[in-house]
């Protein structure tokens, strides 16, 4: 029985990657949870920290004993034992000694042998749980690929498959992370963003996105190899999923140009992306460490004659031509609140005829002053 257990154990690692050290912690649980079993009635036994189970790692040879407290009269036979019955194990037993008595697990019941292989099978089940958790631990922040099973049309989430052989698992992409306008189908192929692993009772759970703005830098950083060998570095990102996404790119080499190598070859790199994300805006932008300028480029398509930084030093006044005013703010002011979360700055964007009228009003005022 020992050598097959041991083989067992052997061809479970090999198949499962459950390590033989771990099974043989949890058959030493198993049985002693068999023990435990046999005086679950008695309710003073409940939690029995006196049952010891080793399991020798080579030979399989289980040994197995409880110590018990000599007693004049048991009324806890699971952590008591009579003195009659105590000298029949030491000679030299009396009242108030713990003595050592040996299990023979061959004689547990039906129920005791069931307990015991509920917590092996348990075992298995939380090995397995654990291997998947620490998998997609290591990719977190990193793209997936997964496959569409099965889509609720109740509440619109959309549970994938992801990943493949034994560190195959299930998540649940739910309606919040998903993009409008999107088509999702099943069967579909879909690339998703892992924000965080957790670990639960009932397995791992997987925070997935396609909201998020990782799942853009990592499309980058996939599709542009300057990217991925540190020349060209993405220095900030602000997204609003669907519709439009601002990237700020700089370059560590002076002759690689940061917004080329991100389009690439006819706009081949940065088409890529945007298909992917199923027809979303992206505008490229130079990063700079002058935040003058930064808001500039950040502002684009629009052109921008002036940006003066206010004393808060989070904020700015921006003036742009008359006709460049309503591409400056984008639609619904998406583009002036995409710069803003790009630069981290609040931006007041201003015509340049309302500027003019302010700054004569301001000399005029000044004048006024000065005549008094």
């Amino acid at each position: 029985m020992n050598a097959e257990l041991m083989q067992a154990l052997t061809d479970l690692e090999k198949e499962k990657g459950i390590k033989k050290d771990y099974m043989l912690d949890r058959i030493a649980q198993a049985l002693a949870a068999a023990y435990k079993a046999i005086y679950k009635k008695d309710a003073q036994s409940a939690a029995l920290d006196n049952v010891f189970v080793e399991i020798h790692p080579e030979t399989g040879a289980i040994a197995m004993h409880a110590v018990k407290t000599v007693v004049d009269e048991v009324l806890n036979p699971a952590t008591e034992i009579s003195l009659e019955e105590a000298l029949q194990h030491s000679s030299k037993a009396s009242v108030g000694d713990e003595i050592r008595i040996d299990i023979d697990a061959s004689k547990f019941g039906r129920i005791a042998t069931q307990t015991a292989k509920q917590v092996i099978i348990q075992g298995i089940r939380e090995a397995e749980r654990g291997m998947v958790a620490d998998e997609f631990a290591s990719k977190e922040h990193e793209i997936l690929n997964g496959t569409v099973t099965r889509i609720d049309p109740r509440y619109g989430t959309v549970i994938l498959e992801l990943g493949t052989g034994r560190e195959k698992t299930e998540a649940i992409l739910p309606a919040a992370e998903q993009v409008k306008n999107e088509t999702i189908r099943e069967g579909q192929r879909l690339k998703v963003y892992l924000v965080e692993v957790r670990r639960g009772v009932k397995g791992p759970q997987m925070i997935i996105s396609r909201t998020h703005p990782g799942l853009v830098k990592r499309l980058f950083e996939l599709e542009v190899p300057e990217i991925h060998d540190g020349t060209v570095l993405i220095n900030s990102i602000a997204r609003e999923a669907g519709s439009r996404t601002k990237i700020a790119v700089s370059s560590t080499d002076e002759n690689v140009d940061p917004i080329g190598a991100c389009v690439g070859p006819r706009g081949s790199r940065v088409a890529g992306i945007v298909e992917e994300l199923q027809g979303e805006k992206i505008d490229i932008i130079k990063y700079s460490d002058d935040p003058v300028q930064f808001v500039a480029e950040a502002l684009s398509p629009a052109d921008v004659l002036l940006v003066t930084p206010i004393a808060d030093g989070k904020s700015c006044s921006v003036v742009v031509p008359d006709d460049q005013l309503s591409l400056a703010i984008g639609k619904e002011g998406q583009n002036a609140r995409l710069a803003a979360k790009l630069t981290g700055w609040k931006i007041d964007i201003k015509p340049q005829s309302q500027a003019l009228e302010k700054a004569l009003a301001d000399a005029a005022a000044v004048a006024e002053g000065t005549e008094e």
